[in-house]
C-alpha cells in the first residue's frame, strides 16, 4: 500500500529538485473480482446478459425519449434482440468490468455501470458506462451503488478513482461533484462519439480524500437519514462539497 500523504507533499532529489512522493512498498492492486456487492438499498451483480437483459431493457424503455443515452457511445437500442446483443458483449473481458445494479426492495435489475481503463501499475481505475433506468435515477440505491464500486476499489488499493463525462453532459458533471470528485479540467477534442467530437471534463478522488468521503457517504446512506417517506434528511451534496478540491 502507498503512505497517504498530504495533496502538496514532495520529495527533493538529489540535485535539488522537487520530486513527487516515494510509494514505499507499493505493489499494483488486482483487478476488481466479478463479485456481488452487497449494500443496504440494492447489490451489485456481474452484469449476465441471460438473468439480467431482459429486465434492464424493459426498465430502460421507460425513458421513452431515450434522454439516458445521449451522452453514451452506445445505444439507444430499439429492440431486446439488440440490447441483448450488447449486453452478452459487455459481459465478458477484463476492461471493461460492467455490473448490473439490482433494486434491494424489487430484486429488479434497474441498471449497469462499470470498471474501465483500468491500470494496474499506477493504480488507477475508471467508473463509468452508467445507464440508470428511470426507476433507478434519483434513488438511495442509484447513490448506493456508486459508493459500493467506489469502497470496492479503495479497499483493493487503488490510488485515483476517475469521472470522465462530455462536457456538455450537466447532470453527469453535476453527479460527480455531488459523489465527492473533484473537477480537475477538460479534455479537448478528446474523442469521437456518434460522429460528434467530444470534449471531456475529468474528475477524480484520490486515496487521501477516501476515508473522509467514505464518512460523509455512510452518514448519508444510513436510515436515520430518511423520513417515514424515503425523503433524505441531509443532502449527500452539503456533505460532500467541503471535501472537494476544485469545482467546474
Amino acid at each position: 500500500m502507498a503512505r497517504a500523504p498530504a495533496p502538496t507533499d514532495h520529495d527533493t532529489n538529489e540535485l535539488g529538485q522537487p520530486v513527487g512522493f516515494r510509494l514505499s512498498g507499493w505493489e499494483p492492486p488486482p483487478l476488481p473480482p466479478r463479485a456481488v456487492m452487497q449494500g443496504r438499498y440494492c447489490r451489485l451483480e456481474p452484469l449476465d446478459a441471460k438473468a439480467h437483459g431482459a429486465k434492464l431493457f424493459e426498465a430502460n424503455a421507460l425513458d421513452r425519449e431515450g434522454r439516458m443515452w445521449t451522452y453514451m457511445s452506445h445505444g439507444p437500442f430499439e429492440t431486446l434482440a439488440s440490447y441483448l446483443a450488447w449486453a452478452e458483449g459487455a459481459s465478458h473481458g477484463d476492461d471493461p468490468i460492467f455490473f448490473t445494479i439490482v433494486d434491494g426492495a424489487s430484486g429488479e435489475p434497474l441498471g449497469v455501470a462499470s470498471y474501465m481503463r483500468i491500470d494496474r501499475k499506477s493504480g488507477v481505475i475508471e467508473v463509468g458506462s452508467i445507464a440508470y433506468s428511470p426507476r433507478l435515477q434519483r434513488s438511495p440505491a442509484a447513490t448506493e451503488a456508486m459508493f459500493l464500486m467506489m469502497r470496492n476499489v479503495f479497499d483493493l488499493g487503488y490510488r485515483r478513482y476517475e469521472w470522465k463525462c462530455n462536457t456538455w453532459n450537466a447532470p453527469s458533471r453535476a453527479a460527480a461533484q455531488r459523489l465527492g470528485f473533484s473537477y480537475e479540467g477538460v479534455f479537448r477534442n478528446h474523442m469521437v462519439v456518434k460522429d460528434r467530437n467530444r470534449d471531456t471534463a475529468w474528475y477524480s478522488i484520490v486515496e487521501e480524500e477516501w476515508p473522509a468521503l467514505r464518512a460523509a457517504f455512510e452518514r448519508w446512506l444510513a436510515p436515520e437519514n430518511f423520513d417515514e417517506g424515503g425523503r433524505q434528511k441531509t443532502r449527500l451534496s452539503d456533505l460532500t462539497a467541503p471535501l472537494l478540491k476544485a469545482r467546474g
